[in-house]
């Protein structure tokens, strides 16, 4: 990263987070990655994540990649119609998004979806983060870890960008 250079942050949900992190993991101008969740309904208690999507927040310097981007990154692993399903997964902690305290953020996200041909048809959340909770050890970089797991992105995907 250039000298001065500050990273911003953005919080990706795409499906399964083990996934989504090792492939965001990749990209260029991408700087930390980690599993965790965010904007869930309630308090959590004993692993129950009460409406909380599983995502990956993401630093990224901005000289190097755009909110947008990375969102077309993001776009590349989801079904950005599909609601509260990736591949396999089905559930509310699979639904896609892109969370962040920044408005600037958020007004980017919700232009790159706009401009798209296929608008009206994405379901993907732009929504402030409202709270985040980092996932366990045993979920940080867990198909590095374990890279006979499956999961709903393609392995030539997951490689594609790898630095």
């Amino acid at each position: 990263m250039s000298e001065g250079t500050q990273t911003q942050e953005l919080y990706l949900a795409g499906g399964c987070l083990r996934a989504v992190q090792a492939f965001i993991g990749t990209l260029p101008g991408v700087t930390f990655t980690e599993a965790g969740r965010a904007n869930g309904a309630g308090q959590i208690l004993d692993g129950d994540y009460d409406g909380y999507a599983e995502c990956v927040r993401t630093r990224f310097d901005p000289a190097v990649l755009t909110v947008e981007r990375l969102l077309s990154y993001l776009f590349e692993i989801i079904d950005p119609y599909s609601v509260n399903e990736q591949g396999p997964d089905v559930g509310e902690k699979y639904r896609t998004g892109v969370y962040s305290n920044t408005s600037t953020h958020l007004s980017q996200a919700r232009e790159f979806i706009a401009a798209r041909d296929d608008a009206e048809r994405i379901a993907v959340e732009v929504l402030p983060l409202t709270n985040y909770v980092r996932s366990a050890d045993e979920h940080q970089d867990r198909l590095a870890r374990c890279p006979d797991d499956t999961c709903h992105i393609p392995q030539e995907l997951l490689t594609k960008y790898r630095r």
